[in-house]
């Protein structure tokens, strides 16, 4: 693969972003909420399925789809009903449109100082599983939210992201096991630093106070915690009122509130899955063998078992920390092994992302070599005598 047409075509495909984006802008001044905005809204929709198509690496490729094929689509597709971050604001300006639409930010509310009592109970009986990790059986102490996290966290990410590239020159003579636990580290890192410099980079140019993408996952003590609060955050908070609250209002109606949540939370991972097999044709182009669709069904199934039986038995018995955390991570790495790497793999993921850090490395050693050449070539020339 050429890289330099890929970053002509990558530039190519966000300036078409940008426009489409800006057509959806105006079409929100004009078109009222439902049918017509929506009529006016899927041809741009349609656009954000095709543009990824453009793009063939690790990185520019796979997190554009990421950021036009689900996050932005599904934010347009609440858009055109009048609910969602893009509809929150009538008087939000054009740049902050885009910026919202297409990146994955999402601005932090101003916290409320005095609720009602009547108010926080109605929260804490609307939520949902899904959001509510911090169950009772494994509670998280609450902290205040942040925007960003501590640069000396994501320095420690880094370095220990360096590390595992490192490791990687001697995986011929590792387990299979832990190459692949170290991919799973390599993805989890790598999705948390793309994701915070596009936060940061959103924050810096737009001045934007935003939530954190990730929650510290490997911390995660039972299922609802890892994929309701920690893990892609951005994700679970745009599937809520996009799948799960509609069907959580269908379910209502058809087996009652009590257990309403659960076809709820596995329509969420049913969409879930096929958004990621969406995701893995663009990185890999071949047809999807539906593992990555049965590694998150199996989730969802295990979600609402673990649901059901909190409701059932509610059970006083709580396991420490540690060992929950190790159990639950334990649990999505194995299931991951099974599931969700091996479509990664049959693509070249990692021998595709190796070439790409290559390439970057290159070209970062032929800039600073250009830029040193240049800089003592001209403390040579000013050092010299001058001809007469």
């Amino acid at each position: 693969m050429d890289q330099g047409s890929e970053v002509h075509n990558f530039i190519k495909v966000w300036l078409s972003v940008f426009a489409a984006i800006g057509y959806c802008y105006a079409i929100g001044k004009i078109a009222g909420k439902g049918v017509p905005r929506l009529v006016a809204i899927l041809p741009v929709v349609g656009l954000f399925l095709v543009l990824p198509l453009g793009l063939h690496s690790i990185h520019l490729g796979g997190s554009t789809a990421f950021f036009i094929a689900w996050l932005a689509n599904f934010k347009l597709l609440l858009f055109a009903f009048g609910r969602g971050p893009l509809a929150s604001d009538p008087s939000i300006s054009l740049p902050r449109f885009i910026a919202l639409a297409c990146l994955p930010i999402k601005i932090q509310p101003a916290r409320r100082t005095d609720p009602s009592p009547g108010t926080a109970s109605r929260s804490q009986e609307n939520a949902d599983p899904i959001q509510n990790g911090r169950d009772k059986q494994n509670p998280t102490p609450q902290k205040p939210q942040k925007g960003h996290k501590s640069a000396i966290n994501y320095g420690i990410k880094i370095l220990l992201l360096a590390t595992i590239l490192r490791i990687y020159d001697y995986s011929d003579r590792l387990p299979q096991k832990v190459v692949w636990f170290l991919y799973i580290l390599h993805i989890y890192i790598c999705l948390e630093i793309i994701l915070v410099a596009v936060a940061v980079a959103a924050r810096a140019t737009l001045g934007f106070e935003l939530e954190p993408q990730f929650d510290e996952p490997y911390l995660s003590t039972s299922l609802q915690d890892f994929w309701g609060r920690r893990w892609n955050i951005m994700v679970t908070r745009i599937l809520r009122p996009t799948v799960y609250e509609p069907l959580l209002a269908w379910a209502s109606r058809a087996v009652g509130r009590r257990y309403a949540a659960l076809p709820a939370v596995l329509g969420t991972f049913a969409v879930s899955a096929l958004m990621h097999e969406l995701i893995f044709y663009y990185l890999g182009r071949v047809p999807p063998n539906w593992e990555i669709t049965w590694f998150f069904l199996f989730h969802g199934v295990c979600l609402m078992v673990e649901i059901a039986a909190k409701k059932e038995l509610k059970l006083g018995l709580r396991l420490p920390r540690p060992v929950a955390a190790a159990l639950t991570v334990g649990f999505v790495t194995v299931t991951a092994f099974w599931w969700f790497l091996p479509p990664l793999l049959r693509c070249r993921a990692d021998e595709r992302a190796f070439e790409e850090y290559a390439a970057v490395g290159a070209l970062v050693r032929d800039v600073v070599g250009r830029g040193l050449s240049f800089a003592l070539g001209g403390a040579f020339n000013a050092s010299s005598p001058a001809k007469p």
